[in-house]
């Protein structure tokens, strides 16, 4: 057999991505590919331009320069940005998921929990109300949510299990790719210890590649193998996680550490 077949492609590459706003540049030259599987953390200090690089990539946000293609299930690579506002609409809605840093941009805040996780199935198709409240309550039981908290609008939930009932929404379909924005960041420390432990064995378990961005960096180490480090819109460091952490080469990477490592 060609060892070429053997070789694993990535699920995503990033090339060239560059976003101005007036004469201010969040994002320079930003590249990565991503490969099945993978989780990705994106580090640096607020305003360092991950947030908006991920929306980039994303396609929540239009990059001024660059490419975002796409390993497409039954197409092979795709440009992002070439596909139609109906073919990128859908993608985001079945193949990809994206958790927000607030639940509430991410749920429908007026409709039930079943409905919340049960809409992106019928994005596919699915109009059987019984499979629909069934693949509910199973998500919801799998992202450790009572499944009797089915009906239960989710204003009625806490913080911590919106952004469980928010990761079940974007789970359900079976997506190759999710985006995390902070998906931790203002939750208790207990809360937010066991939703880490939740998205680890999620991503691991479903074999998603994963990119999160966080300031945190026990975030990063708990939960991605590699990671890219950003100050003033570039990406100064990457490697694998570990690596970077412990034998951190550019000095903003240096510093980061060191300050957590402060007592």
């Amino acid at each position: 057999m060609n060892d070429s077949l053997n070789v694993i492609r990535p699920i995503l590459r990033v090339s060239n991505i560059t976003k101005r706003y007036g004469d201010r540049v969040a994002v320079a030259d930003a590249g990565f590919d991503l490969y099945p599987g993978e989780v990705l953390a994106v580090v640096g200090e607020s305003g360092s331009g991950k947030s908006t690089l991920l929306n980039c990539v994303s396609a929540r946000l239009r990059p001024d320069e660059g490419r975002v293609e796409y390993r497409t299930r039954h197409e092979g690579m795709a440009e992002v940005f070439e596909m139609s506002e109906a073919q990128r609409r859908l993608l985001a809605r079945t193949d990809w998921g994206f958790v927000h840093q607030n639940a509430e941009e991410g749920l429908r805040m007026h409709v039930s929990a079943g409905a919340n996780v049960g809409e992106r199935l019928m994005a596919l198709g699915d109009r059987h109300y019984g499979d629909l409240r069934r693949n509910a309550i199973e998500w919801l039981c799998r992202v450790e949510v009572d499944a009797t908290r089915i009906d239960d609008l989710p204003s009625a939930f806490s913080g911590g299990m919106r952004q469980r009932l928010q990761i079940a929404r974007n789970l359900v379909t079976k997506p190759r790719l999710i985006f995390m924005d902070e998906p931790t960041s203002g939750l208790d420390v207990s809360v937010q210890a066991r939703l880490l432990d939740l998205l680890r064995t999620l991503t691991r378990g479903l074999s998603l590649a994963a990119i999160i961005v966080t300031h945190d960096l026990a975030v990063a180490r708990l939960l991605a193998h590699r990671m890219i480090v950003m100050k003033n819109g570039r990406i100064v460091e990457t490697g694998l996680t570990d690596q970077v952490l412990d034998d951190p080469q550019h000095p903003y990477t240096q510093l980061l550490v060191s300050s957590v490592l402060q007592p």
